[in-house]
């Protein structure tokens, strides 16, 4: 292949990339490494419709003065997420603020910003903002069109009107249909003879390939494992000079306790760590060990100002197969989250690698059709006495 072919082959992918971190970034409701502002708050730094490289508050850092962050609103823009910079903080949380607005975030309504809201930041290099142009208008284009299309296939067949997210599934499902039909095409369409010679053998698949395959499954159910049930929780606490009997809605000063229940449904025990990403939240235990199929309890507390008024409170959970001892993993996560996850994905790649080794040797897999006119049971039969043979 020409360097001119490389060039746009590796154009394309980046533009591809561009586009799939983009729209799963909408669909988790949080931007993957790319996002876009879609109004004018932010400028200069920020043009209308220009894009930036997010950082997710994962591997972000601490939030400081001057940091450009994405949380998820309480009030602004119904709620959606918002690009905005923090200009301070206070007991509550952080004051951020547009860079063309003339007042805060907080002077208009919104509560103060807690580090559980906060879903990425904004790469600065250096202290200016890397801008991607236009980015998010052609986004918005995209979509506008894709609406508009989605729109006269409801009507044509009596549908309702698409939700984004049924229009984001449509999108995905039409993506699907279109690679099904060019690999149709492809197979049964005209074909060119092929003049080269295969050193591949038929009905082989080469035993790194399979264990490759098995490996793929084996560390996304494990990462899916630790990191879907993990998240944050958002407690309401209600400062009043009227408590009553709910928990939540206690005097200036004093402390709601509510109980949290962790279930770990799985087949392997699990280590769970609780942290405070809000101020005046605390859980105890903050570290245990669930059990398998099993269920813990740990006690909330939740402090509330001496100021009356409604406030929000935010609790991080993460969790970690318990591949290793507790205390390791508990190790492992102070040093950092994704630290603890790919060391135990590193273990469940070892016990899995090292059971199939045992098991099945490392010979390639060969399969053969036996022709029907052998009974299923005769060759069954054989391809247990193989296994005995090989394990002798």
């Amino acid at each position: 292949m020409t360097a001119v072919g490389l060039a746009k082959r590796g154009l394309g992918l980046v533009l591809v990339l561009a586009v799939l971190l983009l729209i799963v970034g909408q669909l988790l409701g949080q931007p993957i490494l790319l996002g876009y502002v879609a109004t004018g708050s932010m400028e200069p730094t920020i043009d209308t419709g220009d894009g930036f490289v997010a950082i997710p508050s994962l591997v972000a850092g601490d939030v400081e003065e001057g940091d450009i962050v994405v949380y998820q609103a309480r009030t602004l823009h119904d709620g959606g997420l918002t690009t905005h910079r923090v200009v301070g903080e206070t007991e509550e949380g952080y004051v951020t603020k547009g860079d063309a607005n003339p007042f805060t975030d907080q002077d208009g309504g919104e509560p103060h910003v807690t580090e559980g809201q906060i879903v990425a930041e904004v790469w600065q290099p250096g202290g200016t903002v890397v801008t991607i142009p236009q980015l998010g208008t052609a986004v918005v284009g995209i979509q506008g069109v894709a609406a508009s299309a989605a729109g006269v296939v409801a009507s044509v067949f009596g549908l309702a009107t698409m939700s984004a997210n049924g229009l984001g599934a449509l999108m995905v499902a039409l993506g699907v249909a279109l690679l099904g039909f060019g690999t149709l095409f492809e197979r049964l369409g005209p074909s060119q003879r092929d003049t080269r010679r295969s050193r591949s053998r038929e009905n082989v698949i080469a035993f790194w390939t399979a264990l490759g395959l098995v490996l793929l499954v084996f560390v996304t159910f494990a990462t899916a494992a630790m990191v879907v049930p993990s998240g944050t929780t958002e407690y309401e606490l209600i400062s009043s000079e009227s408590p009553d009997d709910n928990p939540q809605i206690v005097a200036p000063g004093e402390t709601a306790t509510l109980t949290r229940t962790v279930d770990n449904s799985g087949y392997l025990p699990i280590a769970v760590v609780h942290e405070a990403e809000s101020r005046s939240i605390s859980a105890d235990p903050a570290r245990q060990t669930v059990g398998i199929r099993d269920s813990g309890e740990t006690t909330i507390s939740l402090s509330a100002p001496a100021e009356t008024g409604e406030y929000t409170r935010h609790l991080g959970e993460y969790r970690y197969l318990a591949v290793l001892p507790p205390s390791v993993l508990f190790w492992l996560h102070d040093l950092h989250p994704l630290v603890a996850i790919a060391v135990v994905n590193g273990v469940v790649v070892g016990l899995a690698v090292g059971i199939v080794l045992v098991i099945f040797g490392s010979n390639d897999i060969r399969f053969r059709s036996a022709g029907d006119h052998i009974p299923l049971s005769t060759r069954l039969h054989r391809k247990l006495r193989k296994w005995r043979r090989n394990r002798d």
